[in-house]
């Protein structure tokens, strides 16, 4: 275990892209397992493998890409160019990967309209992740080395993943369904305690 921990970082300086994909996918991935896990149900692997499906084909390499995009046009970490680069982050990189996400799922699910969940939940979602995003993006451009910067985004997103995996599958984009959803679990499981 020690020697996988230590030959990481040379893997993501020696092979960043699939080093920063594989981490990206699996962290995403896990997002929707943990999700999946919080609402009781059983394991759909079926949907996981969905889920690392579009994080591997698109969103792991769409981070990647982006950030050195965003490196290239913007290099540096003054905070003027770190500010330049959450802006852009949040206006562009944001509202396509979460579109890919609604539409790619959709198709991956075979859904009848592809265009529905992203047609319901993409301004609730993104106005959610505008509280969330902004600051994991200030800590990458401003601390994060460039050849890590896709695993951080990884690792950060699978909290993001977490909650964006449940609204797509029965939320509605907002923090108020998420937690809803927590609070009415948490009530059913204090409900049937013994003596109560």
């Amino acid at each position: 275990m020690a020697g996988w921990w230590r030959a990481l970082p040379r893997a993501a300086q020696r092979y960043p892209w699939p080093t920063n994909v594989l981490l990206y996918a699996g962290l995403f991935s896990a997002g929707d397992a943990l999700q999946q896990r919080l609402r009781g149900g059983p394991a759909d692997w079926r949907q996981t493998r969905r889920v690392a499906t579009l994080a591997v084909t698109f969103h792991a390499n769409f981070n990647y890409v982006w950030l050195r995009v965003l490196e290239r046009a913007l290099p540096g970490r003054a905070p003027r160019v770190v500010l330049t680069k959450v802006l852009c982050d949040q206006l562009f990189g944001g509202p396509i990967a979460l579109s890919a996400f609604y539409v790619g799922m959709s198709i991956l699910q075979e859904k009848d309209d592809v265009l529905l969940d992203l047609k319901q939940k993409f301004w609730n979602t993104y106005k959610t992740g505008l509280m969330y995003w902004p600051f994991v993006q200030l800590t990458n451009f401003g601390l994060v080395p460039v050849h890590w910067r896709t695993a951080y985004t990884g690792l950060c997103g699978f909290l993001w993943a977490t909650f964006l995996c449940f609204s797509q599958q029965s939320g509605d984009g907002t923090l108020q369904s998420a937690f809803a959803f927590l609070h009415r679990k948490e009530a059913d499981v204090g409900g049937r305690r013994p003596g109560k």
